[in-house]
C-alpha cells in the first residue's frame, strides 16, 4: 500500500501514514484552506488501509492548533477509525499535547467522549 507523507505548512500538519513501518502520525497546525480537499486523501486512504489493516493500528496526534473546520475533518477520521474497531480491528489513539496546552488536551478528551476509540494521552515537556 503507498504511504502518505505530507509536509507541514504553516497552515498544515505533517501527515505520515505508512503501513509498512506502522507509521500514523498526525502533527503541527491544521488550519488549511480548503480543508475538505486537504482531508480527503487520508480519509481514502484509511478506508483502504482497514481493509487489510496491521494487527493494530496506533495513530499519534501532536496538534499545536485546529480550526473548527479541521475538528470536523478529524471527528470523519475518528468515525473511520470507530468504525474499523467495529470490525474487528484493533486501534488506538495516542493525542500528545504540550504539558501547559490545556486547550489541546481538552480537544482530545471531548474527542474521547465521543467516539468508542481507546485514547491515551502524553503530556509532553515544552521545548526552549
Amino acid at each position: 500500500m503507498e504511504a502518505i507523507n505530507i509536509n507541514f505548512t504553516n497552515d498544515t500538519p505533517q501527515i505520515i501514514l505508512n503501513k509498512d513501518n506502522n507509521q500514523f502520525e498526525i502533527t503541527g497546525k491544521s488550519l488549511p484552506e480548503d480543508v475538505n480537499s486537504f482531508y480527503e486523501p487520508v480519509f481514502k486512504w484509511f478506508e483502504n488501509y482497514f481493509q487489510n489493516p496491521n494487527p493494530k493500528t496506533v495513530l499519534v496526534f501532536n496538534l499545536d492548533y485546529l480550526n473548527t473546520a479541521s475538528s470536523k475533518s478529524l471527528l470523519s477520521l475518528f468515525l473511520i477509525l470507530e468504525n474499523a474497531i467495529v470490525a474487528g480491528h484493533q486501534v488506538e489513539v495516542v493525542w500528545q499535547y504540550l504539558v501547559d496546552d490545556e486547550d489541546m488536551f481538552d480537544v482530545g478528551e471531548e474527542y474521547s467522549e465521543i467516539i468508542k476509540v481507546p485514547f491515551s494521552f502524553v503530556p509532553l515537556e515544552v521545548e526552549d
